[in-house]
């Protein structure tokens, strides 16, 4: 047994050992089906507490020690035909990167030692093999598959830890990931490759220096979904046993959607939006764990040790960012589109890459359905309060969403002067620069009425055969019956043309599923108006 060669079973049977235990070691069926196949590399990126080294140490256990036979006799993966189909079949690489790769080292010395430190165990194990270059990890390996014929299973952990460690540094990010691509891509020698990290691998524009790697992420983790956290049933099972409430604990640790492949006999089921079994709630094993064994429910999530802090993301200076976070806060959805994310920690282009940032931190859940984001749970809820509290800029945010709330709910209600007033309160916030022609005061109407993304999906200057409508909230499955709204801006006009344009040219007709529930609402700015007593903004809302 090695260091980093085989190094047995000792963690997973540390794990076994524990008072609380939940088994997930059927997820082992799923892995031993990509063994020695062109998916044999495995990708899982998951928060920190969410059990990656714990399914890492598993799989190390299993492939790499026919002793530990014992261990997997008792777990639920022993019920399963030919469940031991590879158990101790392969040598085992272990390796936890945080271990070669820090801050302040440069990378071909992390890549040296590394190395070194492989082929010194793959020659106390295989003494007799003539080795081309002993030091050479990627000639070493290959040495002994041509003369032992033993494949090996590389199982790396924090494999993403260059991203935190130098930040910035892309050329030593840029070194790291060729040398994981030189080392096991397109390798005889590889029988799995499996690695853990909190973020997906690296994008340069839209290629991967890993691109054989099947990935398995909080957005995506598909066969691996309910082995990303405790699922369901999993926490109720102990909740009866440590005499917990369930309710409790769901409430605070509870929300995370992820979602698993569709079975081929459920498929056309799916297709008519007839079939949810595929979607799973998860929660963090480790707030779980810790409830469990002291019987009290808070937070526990500050009380381990974080890479990154709330604070340093979400006051991001992107356009909408502190906006987004305050609905969430307040218990809303927000679309985001998580495919042009980097996959690092210091390349963002806009709020949405933020956003998808804290879906793989664990801050914010995901629904892949709706392509929402969405705060999980109380636990989550109490890091964003400690994150905005005391904090003037915020006290400022939450103030403009109460505002932009209180405008929608006018619109509702057909509040025509509610409405005007409201408006002119958002949008004085928003600067005079937004109050020059109808696209700037379009800019200005989005950011008044930006609480609607609870509620709507937003279309600018839709088409409708006759026109174009300046701006369109269609209501979102989940508040079906909301109104649609119609918004029709004039700048230096009157409001009266607004809404006759919309009626003349017939606008709502590209609306006709929403028929009897569509709310016209005309918005004027004049900028010749002025001083306290009058109104910049008038308003007019028909129902049709």
């Amino acid at each position: 047994m090695g260091i980093y060669l085989n190094p047995g079973s000792a963690s997973f049977q540390m794990a076994l050992d524990s008072e609380i235990y939940v088994d997930k070691t059927e997820m082992i069926r799923y892995v031993n089906s990509v063994v020695n196949t062109s998916q044999k590399y495995i990708a899982v990126s998951r928060p920190r507490r969410f059990g990656k080294s714990y399914a890492a140490n598993m799989l190390c256990a299993y492939y790499g020690s026919s002793e530990s036979r014992k261990l997997f006799e008792t777990c639920k993966i022993s019920g399963y035909e030919n469940w031991d189909k590879y158990l101790g079949e392969f040598d085992v690489i272990r390796l936890v990167m945080t271990e070669f790769v820090k801050t302040g080292v440069n990378m071909e010395e992390a890549i040296g030692e590394l190395s070194h430190c492989v082929t010194r165990d793959l020659r106390r194990e295989y003494p007799d093999v003539e080795y081309y270059k002993p030091n050479n990890l990627i000639k070493s390996l290959g040495d002994v598959y041509a003369e032992k014929g033993r494949r090996f299973v590389v199982i790396i952990d924090e494999w993403d830890s260059i991203f935190r460690a130098c930040k910035d540094d892309k050329e030593s990010q840029k070194k790291y990931l060729d040398f994981l691509r030189d080392w096991l891509k397109d390798r005889d020698y590889i029988a799995l490759a499996y690695m853990t990290g909190i973020l997906p691998i690296k994008k340069y524009g839209e290629h991967s220096a890993l691109n054989m790697f099947f990935e398995y992420s909080m957005i995506s983790p598909l066969q691996l979904a309910k082995y990303t956290g405790f699922t369901d049933d999993e926490v109720k099972e102990l909740c009866v046993k440590y005499n917990m409430r369930y309710e409790d604990v769901s409430d605070w640790y509870d929300g995370y959607i992820v979602s698993d492949t569709i079975p081929v006999e459920n498929r056309k089921e799916y297709r008519a939006g007839d079939y949810e079994a595929h979607q799973i709630s998860v929660y963090s094993p480790l707030s779980v764990v810790r409830a469990m064994s002291t019987g009290i429910i808070e937070n526990y999530w500050n009380r381990t040790e974080t890479y990154e802090a709330l604070a340093e993301y979400i006051n991001r200076d992107f356009d909408g960012m502190k906006e987004t976070v305050a609905i969430l806060m307040d218990g809303g959805r927000v679309k985001v589109n998580v495919r042009r994310y980097q996959n690092d920690m210091t390349t963002f282009a806009d709020r949405d890459d933020v956003l998808t940032l804290l879906i793989h931190l664990g801050y914010l859940g995901y629904d892949s359905k709706t392509c929402e984001v969405f705060i999980p749970n109380k636990e989550i809820l109490d890091e964003f309060k400690n994150s905005t509290e005391n904090d003037k800029a915020w006290t400022a945010v939450f103030k403009a969403i109460k505002t932009s709330e209180d405008l929608l709910n006018a619109i509702w209600n057909m509040d025509e002067e509610k409405t005007a007033r409201l408006m002119e309160l958002a949008h004085d916030r928003t600067g005079n620069k937004t109050y020059n022609d109808e696209a700037a005061l379009s800019y200005g109407i989005q950011y008044a009425l930006y609480a609607a993304q609870r509620y709507y999906t937003t279309i600018q200057e839709l088409d409708t055969g006759k026109g174009y409508a300046d701006i369109v909230y269609l209501p979102s499955p989940k508040y079906s019956g909301k109104p649609a709204l119609l918004v029709e801006l004039k700048y230096n006009k009157d409001v009266k043309t607004a809404v006759d344009q919309v009626m003349d040219r017939n606008y709502p007709q590209v609306l006709e599923h929403y028929a009897g529930n569509i709310l016209v609402v005309g918005i004027n700015y004049d900028k010749d108006v002025g001083g306290e007593e009058f109104k910049k903004h008038s308003c007019r809302i028909e129902k049709v």
